[in-house]
């Protein structure tokens, strides 16, 4: 008992201490409590078998697939535009999206697709990013408690229970005390947090599509010697390929994209895109093909094929719109004085047929280059082609410089496909099958995870980059702590310690010792790792006092995700301390009300809700 709880103070320790990663920390834990004999082989390895560990890495993968195909990007602009200019109307609607979004997506997913345009949204109202990431932080800490997948801590509260042979919280029971809490925090950044909300002044803007899309019109002029041109009836081009006609080499025209359209009512009527058109693509009458040539190019291409001129515009929000979508995407790639591309000749609009990427404008010295261009070191391209395929092209071509991140970029596409589609109806797919227990959660959350993977809402080669495996990780390797403690009857003495200390008072009261112990924790210790530890201790409190052990386990899942106090206590916290230009000791004076507020609405709710 006495090295259990060297190793356990030691592995705390280390955690609060930050020197390194938490799942590091916890598998070296783990590997302690077999080399002290204290566990055998079984049990210390039995974390990554562990039906809690499967689900949360499952989950990650349905809430990359509903960033990847553009639903957190749309709700966080939709937010956005609803509040307008009104900064207490913004603080609101920013703090309930993240609330809301992260019921369904991980907490660090919603607040990576809602801080550009939180940003930049404080920007346009007037105010300071400082008043408005901390509520998107803490929101979606708090939207957690909405769902049983909306945070970890909820999972392994409910798994305790199943495993002890006890009936776990169904899907929505976490509202109960989370749509409370949420009201709770809502209300208070409203009227109170916004006042004790720091202002502070930071240059740090977050790169996202609008503001990019806005910076390449003016230095590329990527908009000027763009046309949309129809297919007319008696044009030669139909039925025939793109390849027939070589419109690069013959006519000095780059064709960008294609929108297919079907005027005949025994046809489709919705229009199909392909958005970058092979030689093998065939033309039919009354498509509408998107070029990039000179005006002189494009009317003698207009009078020889019978084609329509369709009125186009370079306004940021209709080239996005035609350039950029969830499946295609464009950055920006600077050329290197060794670069192979130095000294070569390459018409705009032409491809790097190695890379499957389009050059779609050129500048050098902040000056637009058109035409055939001689290509020198330090020239600047915007590219256009699959996402894929401009994260890889430094692989393909040495020396050459891709700014910005086209991942971060692509996540932030706020338009919708058919795969956005097949994403939300897999969610709410697993949604039905874990309220109606159709399947255990585990199962139906890896046959989620599985559609979203051959559906490829979440491509299978950035399956794994989707998982946070700290986080995974850490979880499996701490809950072999959690078997120890009970093995060795460190948890049974913990628990019969509070339960003569606070117990013999009232069940309330030993319920608020089990909330601040497990607080405390979590402001320093990854939400999922203070769970573990205190899960397994709260329901042999409860067990001790002859008591239901509901409120106790939730009380845990509740108190797990308070962590307002530090921002090391959860990912999400760190996420905004630099755009927000945060101190540590902000998080205190914002946060320690509102724990104050959560603490008190626990003891008060809980017992209402889930009886003794």
């Amino acid at each position: 008992m006495v090295t259990l709880l060297v190793i356990l103070g030691i592995t705390i320790a280390l955690f609060i201490w930050g020197k390194f990663q938490p799942d590091v920390v916890a598998l070296m834990s783990m590997l302690t409590l077999y080399l002290t004999g204290i566990l055998d082989v079984t049990e210390t390895l039995s974390g990554f078998s562990n039906t809690t560990v499967i689900m949360i890495a499952a989950l990650f993968i349905i809430g990359e697939g509903l960033s990847r195909t553009g639903w957190t990007a749309l709700a966080g602009q939709r937010f956005v535009n609803w509040a307008g200019k009104s900064i207490p109307k913004l603080l609101v609607i920013v703090t309930l999206g993240a609330s809301v979004l992260s019921g369904f997506v991980s907490n660090t997913g919603t607040v990576a697709a809602l801080l550009p345009v939180t940003v930049s949204a404080a920007w346009s109202a007037g105010t300071l990013p400082s008043k408005l990431l901390m509520p998107v932080a803490f929101g979606s800490n708090t939207g957690g408690l909405l769902t049983l997948t909306g945070t970890p801590p909820n999972i392994i509260a409910s798994n305790t229970l199943i495993e002890n042979n006890l009936e776990g919280f169904s899907f929505f029971e976490f509202g109960l005390i989370g749509l409370p809490l949420l009201i709770i925090a809502i209300v208070y950044f409203r009227y109170i947090g916004y006042r004790l909300l720091p202002k502070r002044q930071t240059n740090e803007k977050p790169a996202d599509i609008d503001a990019e899309m806005h910076k390449w019109i003016s230095s590329y002029s990527i908009g000027d010697n763009l046309y949309r041109l129809r297919i007319r009836s008696m044009s030669p081009l139909i039925n025939t390929k793109i390849g027939d006609w070589n419109f690069e080499s013959n006519h000095q025209i780059a064709v960008m994209r294609l929108k297919r359209r079907h005027p005949s009512p025994l046809q489709q009527k919705v229009p199909q895109f392909v958005e970058l058109p092979e030689p093998s693509t065939d033309m039919r009458y009354h498509d509408i093909i998107t070029v990039k040539g000179t005006p002189e190019d494009v009317d003698k291409l207009v009078l020889k094929f019978s084609l329509g001129v369709i009125p186009t515009t370079a306004e940021k929000d209709t080239l996005k719109n035609e350039l950029i979508n969830q499946e295609v995407g464009m950055a920006e790639m600077l050329i290197t004085p060794n670069s192979i591309f130095v000294g070569k000749t390459i018409n705009l609009g032409n491809y790097l047929k190695r890379a499957g990427v389009q050059l779609l404008g050129a500048s050098r010295n902040n000056r637009p280059l058109t035409g055939k261009i001689k290509i020198g070191a330090g020239d600047a391209f915007i590219i256009r082609g699959p996402w894929e395929n401009i994260e890889n092209l430094k692989s393909l071509y040495e020396n050459v410089v891709i700014s910005g991140s086209p991942e971060a970029l692509s996540k932030n596409v706020a338009t919708l496909s058919t795969r956005s589609y097949i994403a939300m109806i897999t969610l709410i797919l697993m949604i039905v099958l874990l309220v109606f227990k159709v399947l255990p959660g585990a199962i139906a959350a890896l046959i989620c995870a599985g559609i979203m993977l051959l559906t490829r809402c979440v491509p299978i080669s950035k399956a794994y980059k989707g998982i946070s495996w700290t986080s995974v990780v850490m979880i499996a390797a701490m809950i072999p702590m959690g078997t120890a403690l009970q093995k060795t009857g460190v948890a049974e003495m913990a628990a019969n310690a509070l339960v003569e200390m606070l117990g013999s008072i009232h069940p309330t009261v030993l319920l608020g010792g089990i909330f601040l112990l497990t607080t405390a924790f979590s402001q320093t210790i990854n939400n999922s790792a203070t769970a573990v530890l205190m899960a397994p201790i709260a329901l042999l409190a409860a067990t001790s006092l002859g008591v239901s052990p509901k409120p106790y386990l939730i009380t845990v899942a509740v108190s797990a995700s308070t962590a307002f106090l530090t921002p090391v206590g959860t990912t999400t916290n760190a996420m905004v301390m630099s755009s927000g230009g945060y101190k540590f000791i902000d998080y205190v004076k914002v946060g320690g009300p509102l724990l104050l507020l959560f603490f008190i609405a626990t003891l008060v709710l809980v017992p209402l809700i889930w009886s003794f």
